[in-house]
C-alpha cells in the first residue's frame, strides 16, 4: 500500500501593526490571528517575554499542547478493547534561548493522566502510551526529546475527577 500523503493549510495574519509597522522593535505589536476555512481563529502572540501578550497563545505553548498524543492513544485503547471514560495531561516544554536570541526546545513531557474502566489491563494500558508515541506524527518529527510520564487508575465512578 502506497503511503497516503496530508496536507494541512492555515492562515496567519499579523495584527499588530500599531501606525508605523515595525519601524522599531517596540513599534509594533506581536499580535497574530492563525485561521483556517470554517474554523474559529485562533489569537496568537510572542511569549511575554519576548514582548507578547500573555492573554494570547504563544508558539511554544501551541507546540506543547498538540493532543496527538492523546488521540493516538484513545484510538489504541479502543482497539485493545481498553475504556477510558477521563483523561487530561498536564504537559510542559523546555526551551533553550542562545546569547544570539536563536533558540529551540530541548524537551517535551507529557504526564497523562488516565481514567480506566473497571475491570481493564493496566499493563497493556501502559504499554500502549509507549505505542501512541510511536504513532504520533508530530512526536516523530520534531528532533527534540519527548517523554510520558503515565498515571492510570481505575474508574470507581464515571464522572469522578481524576
Amino acid at each position: 500500500m502506497a503511503d497516503k500523503r496530508h496536507t494541512y493549510s492555515i492562515r496567519l495574519d499579523w495584527t499588530g501593526n500599531q501606525g508605523t509597522g515595525t519601524s522599531a522593535y517596540r513599534a509594533y505589536s506581536r499580535a497574530h490571528e492563525i485561521s483556517a476555512q470554517g474554523k474559529t481563529a485562533i489569537a496568537g502572540s510572542s511569549d511575554p517575554m519576548f514582548r507578547g501578550d500573555a492573554a494570547r497563545w504563544n508558539p511554544a505553548e501551541l507546540l506543547i499542547a498538540a493532543p496527538c498524543h492523546q488521540l493516538w492513544y484513545l484510538h489504541l485503547r479502543a482497539d485493545a478493547g481498553i475504556v477510558v471514560v477521563a483523561y487530561s495531561d498536564e504537559a510542559s516544554g523546555v526551551e533553550i534561548e542562545q546569547a544570539d536570541g536563536a533558540g529551540q526546545f530541548e524537551s517535551v513531557t507529557l504526564r497523562p493522566n488516565a481514567k480506566l474502566a473497571v475491570g481493564s489491563d493496566e499493563d497493556v494500558a501502559r504499554r500502549l502510551h509507549d505505542a501512541a508515541a510511536q504513532k504520533c506524527f508530530i512526536a516523530r518529527s520534531v528532533s527534540f526529546k519527548n517523554g510520558a510520564r503515565t498515571h492510570l487508575r481505575d474508574c470507581v465512578g464515571v464522572g469522578e475527577p481524576l
